[in-house]
């Protein structure tokens, strides 16, 4: 969040003059007098929502997006039984929790599952690559709205209100940002000119898009994706990275060419932001609020806690290893530090690369896929946190949730080496730490993990955990363009289950 700095002053409201002045400036991205106040109220827990098990337990949240949506069959809800055609060539290994099995190709991942929650049991309506509707609160998703950030239908990605609810003062002066992304602006490393709907602000306004991070490094491993007709061949950094391989924030100088939405969170330039929103308000001192806005972009890039946050050369090699020489592994040891930082909200997504339908939308080969590109990588990087976290006394603190926009069709398909198709109705989401209860599986599937036979969980049930957990009151309302209020999340309702 960006403040202008002034004097402490108090007025006879009991507002200091700084106050006046931050809510002022607030007007400029998009934020009244009467939302700074809803703002302050939202993180004050009512009578009701106090009575809750878990509130406010989590000071951070990790965020792991695997984009394109990993089976829940060969991952986390596996059915040995199951006829050949659904239970495909992997078989499965037990895990640390007794009685329940993994995947076999989670080795790792198995042995931290005491450490967990799975939720077996999530289902929704649409089987398209709603990003947007699995991490935002709207409560509808089509692919128009998939395809354009620009929806005004979209609600504010949860990093986003996570933010715009929770950031003080002088926050981003001694501190990392509080939202911050990795390794790179989605949809911005794949081919097609389509930026993909999620993680954007709506309509809080551009500054508390999530502060990206660019990737900087060469991939040691090669592959080969395929899309109908087109073709890519090349590096693969979800396989292996090398070790000089580093993440940083956007450089602010480069402000070159038209600010359109995919130039802006294709390049996450924090001036570029700020250039936009000063063309739609007058200030009241000319170029002089402009000035110290743009200033605090430049301090921002240029802090020292963002740059020692995010070196990993400063970790020994054996951790780094411990995690996974990938950039899905070396992004979530960026995440672990990130929140000892100071941050707040850190996503890691698993994004496409160099060809759109690839991460994890496995609809071709999708066993060679698994085998050999995906599953490794998340394997090592997943158990490598939770064991991180562990070893250093955050887990607690520090809520870790990995989930997707759907899952896959039970039953394979034929053609390209086999395959599996969108699938919504049911569907795997595992969270850790931070108020979690560990060694807990909640919800069934049936025989083929076709369907929800027990306890029905939407992704909108997911988000109001993830809020409640972070001492976020989930009756507080925001504000849209119209002024009209709208709830955080539509018609969802905290797991208790799942809470310690």
């Amino acid at each position: 969040m960006l403040r202008i700095l002034s004097s402490r002053k108090r007025l006879c409201d009991g507002l200091t003059r700084r106050d006046m002045l931050h809510v002022g400036s607030l007007a400029t991205l998009g934020l009244s007098l009467p939302a700074y106040w809803r703002a302050q109220r939202a993180v004050a827990s009512s009578p009701h929502h106090s009575e809750l098990s878990g509130f406010g337990k989590a000071k951070s949240c990790i965020l792991l997006f695997l984009y394109g949506s990993p089976s829940q069959l060969e991952t986390f809800d596996v059915k040995p039984h199951a006829p050949i055609e659904v239970r495909g060539e992997f078989s499965t290994i037990p895990s640390s929790v007794p009685g329940y099995r993994v995947g076999e190709l989670l080795p790792e991942t198995s042995k931290v599952m005491h450490l967990t929650t799975v939720l077996r049991s999530v289902t929704h309506p649409y089987p398209i690559h709603g990003v947007a509707y699995a991490t935002t609160g709207v409560d509808m998703i089509d692919v128009s709205m998939e395809l354009n950030p620009r929806d005004p239908r979209h609600y504010p990605f949860i990093g986003s209100v996570v933010e715009y609810l929770t950031a003080k003062p002088g926050d981003q002066q001694d501190r990392a940002p509080t939202n911050v992304a990795l390794p790179w602006p989605m949809s911005s490393r794949r081919t097609g000119e389509v930026a993909r709907a999620g993680p954007y602000a709506a309509f809080l306004g551009g500054a508390y898009h999530p502060k990206w991070t660019e990737f900087r490094g060469e991939a040691t491993r090669t592959w080969v994706k395929t899309l109908l007709e087109q073709r890519f061949e090349g590096g693969e950094p979800y396989m292996g990275i090398t070790p000089d391989s580093k993440f940083e924030l956007a450089d602010v100088t480069d402000t070159n060419g038209d600010i359109t939405l995919d130039r802006l969170d294709g390049r996450r330039s924090l001036l570029q932001q700020l250039e936009e929103a000063c063309r739609h308000h007058q200030f009241g001192d000319g170029g002089a609020s402009h000035d110290r806005f743009r200033q605090m972009a430049f301090d921002l890039i240029r802090s020292p806690v963002v740059r020692r946050a995010l070196d990993l050369q400063l970790e020994p090699r054996s951790l780094r290893e411990s995690y996974g020489m990938t950039l899905f592994g070396q992004a979530c040891l960026a995440a672990r530090r990130l929140v000892e930082a100071g941050s707040r909200f850190v996503t890691v997504f698993w994004d496409e690369f160099g060809l759109a339908g690839s991460g994890w939308d496995t609809h071709w080969n999708h066993f060679a896929r698994m085998r050999e590109e995906l599953c490794p990588g998340f394997d090592r990087g997943f158990a490598g946190l939770l064991r991180d976290l562990e070893q250093r006394g955050l887990m607690d603190e520090t809520l870790v949730v990995c989930m997707s926009e759907h899952g896959r069709t039970p039953k394979i398909t034929s053609g390209n080496g086999g395959g599996r198709d969108h699938w919504s109705q049911c569907y795997s989401v595992v969270l850790a730490g931070g108020g979690i209860k560990r060694g807990s599986v909640i919800g069934q599937s049936d025989r083929i993990a076709a369907t929800v036979t027990e306890r029905p969980i939407s992704p909108k049930d997911i988000l109001a955990t993830i809020y409640h957990l972070l001492g976020i009151n989930l009756e507080a309302h925001l504000t849209d363009r119209t002024g009209r209020p709208v709830p955080l999340v539509h018609k969802a309702s905290v797991i208790q289950e799942a809470i310690a």
